[in-house]
């Protein structure tokens, strides 16, 4: 069993994995639009629209173990969804796998926000799991070691970057 990371679990990987591979999944965008403003894939308008992120193979005797506590970590409006991964490396063939998908019928889902709003959230929120800039800060900086390009993404994170300078400049 293969489980797909283009959230946190590409850099806080708090299972036993027995394999990792850098990859891709077609027909989604990655964007903060879970509470907190944390990131879920929605639908593109793009069948071949890629969302890069990290594929960890599960051992068969570790599945049931880790399968509890991912779905206890993404409780909050994920669901099982099965697609199709696109390994970076192109000797590999494409395989199925999982992804937690936090989708607009949970009721956690927040849904499409300008950009703007989304940085003023992410500039000041914390949570359980610690401030929400340095989740962004993690994400975009793990996509850019993978040599992914996530316009979104960086976008956001430049956005809260210059609402961090301004209030610094302003104490």
């Amino acid at each position: 069993m293969w489980i797909f990371g283009y959230g946190s679990l590409t850099w806080k990987v708090d299972f036993p994995y027995q394999q990792r591979v850098v990859g891709y999944i077609k027909g989604y965008a990655r964007r903060f639009w879970q509470p907190g403003r944390v990131v879920t894939l929605v639908p593109s308008k793009d069948p071949e629209e890629k969302v890069w992120g990290v594929a960890y193979k599960i051992s068969e005797e570790k599945q049931e173990e880790v399968m509890a506590h991912l779905d206890h970590r993404e409780k909050d409006g994920y669901q099982r969804t099965p697609v199709t991964f696109f390994p970076q490396e192109a000797a590999l063939k494409p395989w199925e796998l999982i992804i937690y998908l936090g989708s607009e019928t949970n009721p956690f889902y927040t849904g499409p926000a300008k950009e703007d709003e989304i940085a003023q959230i992410i500039a000041s929120a914390a949570g359980p799991s610690g401030s929400n800039k340095e989740y962004l800060f993690q994400l975009a900086q793990t996509m850019r070691s993978l040599n992914i390009n996530d316009n979104h993404l960086y976008s956001i994170e430049n956005k809260v970057k210059s609402i961090i300078e301004n209030i610094n400049q302003k104490t």
